[in-house]
């Protein structure tokens, strides 16, 4: 067990004779103990216990000890005392979700897997909240953190896909998923299935945001068909730079655009490859190259602007990132990045700002928090 596991926190306890449990319909194993969490202070008085405390520690249990003997004990008596459990708990967790309090919505979104590892659309909500998370670690810089939760997401998405049960909206939020990873064949794949498994249902039958998703999903299966993103050559580009293999993904990426010369997203990703190997007028070069062929992604401006600069061009690069933040004003990647700005142009005062902006969004982000320490 990790010595910083919630798991650590619980003890487990028999109910005391005196306790009233009338206001529930459970029935009570007197020879299984039950778990409480105990408080922050290490104080722990029996006395003061009450069935909520009890009910507390079987979420934490829930959460985090699926292996636990008495697991199934435990769900069944959260589910009778509290018939509406599920509910409330999605309700918060998407609520924790989406006011970027992380820690507790994963803390929630795990009890719920925990309560009913069976409901697919439990762990689909699991699966976008583990990709949301991801997106907020790779906009503030955190690669490998964001990294480890497509790796949660992912498998989470495959876990539904193969069961016999999977819910057609399940193949829609994949398809972006995977669309985030350049994995176009899989994306596109996914997206067909979407629109397969919707297509005998009438537009009045699917409703306003049904009808969104089919049209979506049918223009993104036709741009990635003119768009050749298919390719093997694209795909395995993005696998080689994303491992490290700069110069392979480079190969690839140049013999993908000798036959798709108009693809922003492969000037993109040449950019991108010849950006992390510092070849900064050639990247600079690239990522023009894909706003000319189309791209209006924030990102583009954004990796356009570190190699701007990186070669001394500063105004140049200050106009890709307030434009980009423009487009995505709450992202803290390219907030971060008008503050090396400001460093690189001798304005630590204004660098400081900046950093301090950042932390106001993600008060998580160690980076920002480092170097606002540096700068004291």
């Amino acid at each position: 067990m990790n010595p910083s596991s919630p798991l650590d926190k619980l003890v487990y306890l028999n109910l005391p004779e005196d306790m009233d449990l009338s206001a529930y319909k459970i029935q009570i194993e007197p020879n299984i103990p039950l778990p409480v969490q105990k408080p922050d202070d290490g104080d722990f008085d029996v006395s003061q216990l009450t069935p909520e405390m009890f009910f507390a520690g079987i979420l934490v249990v829930l959460a985090y000890d699926s292996k636990n003997q008495h697991i199934d004990y435990y769900r069944s008596l959260l589910v009778k005392a509290k018939p509406n459990i599920k509910q409330e708990l999605t309700e918060a967790a998407i609520l924790k979700s989406r006011n970027e309090d992380f820690d507790i919505a994963e803390e929630i979104f795990r009890a719920l897997h925990g309560l009913d590892p069976e409901d697919m659309l439990v762990t689909l909500n699991t699966a976008i909240f583990f990709d949301q998370r991801a997106d907020s670690y790779r906009k503030s810089g955190l690669i490998d953190d964001a990294d480890t939760y497509d790796n949660y997401a992912d498998k989470l998405y495959t876990q539904i896909m193969d069961s016999d049960n999977a819910p057609a909206d399940v193949y829609f939020n994949a398809g972006f998923f995977f669309l985030k990873q350049k994995n176009f064949p899989k994306g596109k794949e996914y997206f067909e299935t979407y629109l397969a498994l919707t297509c005998d249902i009438s537009d009045k039958d699917l409703g306003e945001n049904g009808q969104y998703k089919r049209q979506r999903a049918q223009e993104i299966v036709q741009d990635i068909n003119n768009r050749n993103l298919e390719d093997e050559q694209f795909k395995a580009a993005y696998d080689y730079i994303n491992s490290g293999q700069e110069e392979k993904g480079l190969e690839e990426i140049r013999k993908f655009l000798e036959k798709n010369p108009k693809v922003w997203n492969a000037w993109f990703m040449l950019g991108w490859g010849l950006r992390r190997i510092q070849r900064w007028k050639e990247a600079r070069d690239a990522f023009l190259q894909s706003i000319e062929c189309g791209s209006t992604e924030p990102d583009t401006l954004n990796e356009l602007a570190i190699c701007y600069m990186e070669l001394g061009e500063f105004d140049e690069s200050r106009r890709c990132l307030v434009e980009a933040l423009s487009l995505e004003p709450e992202n803290t990647k390219y907030i971060s990045n008008l503050g090396y700005l400001s460093l690189k142009q001798g304005n630590p005062q204004e660098a400081r700002r900046y950093f301090l902006t950042v932390l106001e969004f993600d008060p998580q982000d160690k980076i920002a928090a480092k170097i606002l320490e540096e700068l004291e």
